[in-house]
């Protein structure tokens, strides 16, 4: 077959037509002077489940138009098996007044064929056309199609208030949501899935993944969502340096194989010990936290997964880290007996402490009020009732989606920094903005002609350039691709300031947060499980679970996160107060000069690492073997130590 649009096979045209779904031969697919795509030959079989993965640019949505038939190849062809029934997420909603429920059910045109045709026959009193339609629509399951509807909407965030609101009075996110819905009514045996989880809270994104698994199709999708792809996939189809190349499995263990492929490059080498170290580190340095609960157990098999992947990420084009303020304030903010919300609470009463080091994650389902407390937290949203108070050093770095969309269009990335210190050097800014991709000429370009993805990496600069000790981040992976977050996960994991963070990305949750909250019920309490046991309570896989989670709903008591009230500071001795002073002071300290060490480590094992230092005839070699080993032991002493004085500390702060 030529070059062009996608084809159909007829059904003679194989012994098996029904085993094979789709067919891509030698194709290659530009944009304009731009080749995304080269000789790519694969075969999709029935019940297949892919996913596309691939940094932004490299072609996967384009590969998608060429599946819709809304694009052509160069070279090449691809063909849809006959009677192949195709359903995809479309990513923009027509302009339309049906309802919410009407809408999703176009999505079986089969159905809303049917309901016209009965409507119009029992009208005109045509009884047995009547009687035949009836048959038609049993044979297609109809009369349960409504319900499915109903089923969907619910499952993806939906009240059933919102069913009959028409579509025109929901915002993009949410009819993306709906558009989301109407593709997976629609009865199909290829399911074309493009970053469906982007407009997604956590809860929404668990009911998906479940829904996916039970899904009878084939499958192809591209979501920047790592857990997400584990969950939903057994093949990963990645595409770098315009090929595409499979691997069997789900994105974990794609992961793990590249980053072995990768580890044979010796020209990687000390760049991935590098890595790989970083990981260790942390992973050592946040073991002594596993006595706390579910989620410090989660928190280091997360960790350990992480030191693994590392390699995988060898070649991203985004390394960056979050400078911190000079100074700062405990607690950096409060919140006492705040109502919140806009002209009516949606929180109440709320009491809240944020200190330095603080790394919490915000859990609950969509319209619970987390982003009402994040807006109120970043000083936006004045509080009802009560008083919002803030730290001497306090500096807060808050992402949100309307910060992406404040961005000055007019202007270019080097510029928006510069507007934010006037004594940097473009030679400073330029360095800066390379960790997140921004190269050359990219950085005069203007910020009307960024992707989404663009945007929300410019965004991440501003806030990390200006060194907070707070980082609000609501949803900060939004539009990022799978490196892009895993960079941010690695920059939040060495952030020292404290965080409160929304995402639907339990990658980025696992690995950077210490503690969850859940927002439920005009409440806010401490979620002592970890993501695990939150899926299970989603999907309603454990009532006791459930029921020991609920949040109280008792107006009359302060939530969470309160300080001890005065009686209960008073009534703790002097001694007690010294003793916490002193340990906090030995754990910093520690702290200190375990990154010394490490420094100094990393620069001795790099100079062992040097081939040049067994040239000049190893003469130094046995003195900095000496000297590893020596490092190495008043490391380990000194962690024995930190997690001594860390677990003291712990003791006193639970009393």
């Amino acid at each position: 077959m030529t070059a062009g649009r996608i084809e159909r096979l007829e059904s003679a045209s194989s012994p098996n037509p029904a085993a094979t779904v789709l067919t891509f031969a030698n194709v290659t697919l530009r944009r304009g002077t731009n080749v995304l795509i080269e000789g790519f030959s694969a075969t999709v079989y029935q019940g297949a489940r892919m996913g596309l993965v691939g940094a932004n640019g490299t072609g996967k949505s384009s590969l998608f138009k060429l599946i819709n038939g809304e694009l052509e190849t160069d070279v090449g062809s691809v063909e849809l098996a006959a009677d192949v029934r195709l359903a995809h997420l479309a990513q923009e909603v027509p302009e339309t007044r049906d309802t919410a429920l009407d809408f999703v059910l176009q999505g079986d045109a089969g159905y809303t064929s049917l309901a016209a045709q009965l409507e119009t026959a029992e009208a005109e009193e045509a009884y047995m056309e009547v009687a035949d339609l009836h048959e038609q629509m049993a044979a297609i399951d109809g009369y349960s199609a409504r319900a499915r509807a109903e089923q969907l909407l619910v499952g993806l965030g939906f009240a059933e208030s919102d069913f009959a609101e028409p579509v025109a009075h929901f915002s993009g996110g949410w009819r993306i949501r709906l558009n989301l819905a109407q593709c997976l009514m629609a009865p199909s045996d290829l399911l074309l899935l493009d970053e469906p989880t982007n407009h997604l809270d956590i809860d929404a994104i668990l009911w998906l993944s479940n829904y996916l698994r039970h899904y009878q199709g084939t499958l192809v999708m591209v979501s920047h969502d790592r857990d997400f792809l584990d969950e939903t996939v057994s093949e990963i189809a990645h595409i770098e340096r315009q090929r595409v190349k499979l691997y069997k499995g789900n994105y974990s263990q794609f992961e793990r194989l590249r980053a072995e492929q990768l580890a044979l490059q010796q020209a990687n080498f000390e760049k991935q010990q590098t890595k790989i170290k970083h990981m260790q580190d942390f992973v050592r340095r946040f073991r002594a936290k596993a006595s706390k609960a579910r989620q410090a157990q989660s928190r280091i098999k997360a960790l350990e997964r992480m030191e693994l992947i590392a390699p995988a990420h060898i070649d991203s084009p985004f390394e960056f880290q979050i400078p911190e303020a000079g100074k700062t304030s405990d607690p950096l903010l409060q919140l006492q007996d705040a109502d919140l919300g806009y002209d009516h609470p949606v929180l109440h009463r709320l009491r809240m402490n944020v200190h330095p080091g603080d790394r919490i994650g915000l859990l609950g389902a969509n319209g619970t009020g987390k982003s009402t407390l994040l807006k109120s937290l970043a000083g936006e949203l004045t509080p009802l009732t009560g008083s919002y108070l803030t730290g001497q050093n306090l500096a807060i770095g808050y992402f949100s989606q309307h910060q992406v969309d404040d961005l000055d269009l007019q202007t270019d990335a080097l510029t928006t920094i510069a507007r934010l210190s006037s004594d940097a050097s473009e030679q400073q800014i330029r360095d800066f903005l390379g960790g997140f991709d921004f190269h050359g000429d990219k950085v005069k370009a203007k910020v009307s002609t960024f992707s989404g993805g663009e945007k929300a990496r410019l965004t991440l600069a501003t806030i990390t350039w200006q060194k907070p000790n707070l980082l609000l981040l609501d949803e900060p992976t939004n539009h990022l691709d799978i490196d892009m977050c895993q960079a941010l996960t690695v920059a939040l994991q060495s952030f020292g300031g404290a965080m409160v963070v929304i995402s639907h990305d339990r990658h980025l949750l696992k690995n950077t947060v210490d503690e969850f909250l859940l927002v439920a019920d005009g409440a806010v309490a401490p979620y002592d499980g970890d993501l695990d046991s939150y899926r299970d309570r989603v999907l309603g896989r454990s009532e006791a679970v459930a029921h020991e989670d609920r949040v109280p709903k008792q107006a009359s008591k302060p939530v969470v996160r309160s300080a001890p009230d005065k009686p209960a500071r008073k009534s703790r001795s002097k001694a007690d107060r010294k003793r916490r002073a002193q340990l906090k002071t030995r754990v910093a300290t520690i702290d200190k000069r375990l990154a010394r060490m490490g420094e100094k480590l990393s620069e001795v094992e790099s100079r062992l690492h040097d081939p040049g230092l067994y040239a000049q005839g190893g003469e130094d070699v046995q003195p900095l073997l000496r000297e590893q080993a020596s490092l190495k032991e008043a490391i380990e002493e000194l962690e024995a130590e930190w997690l001594e004085a860390s677990e003291a500390l712990e003791g006193l702060e639970s009393e």
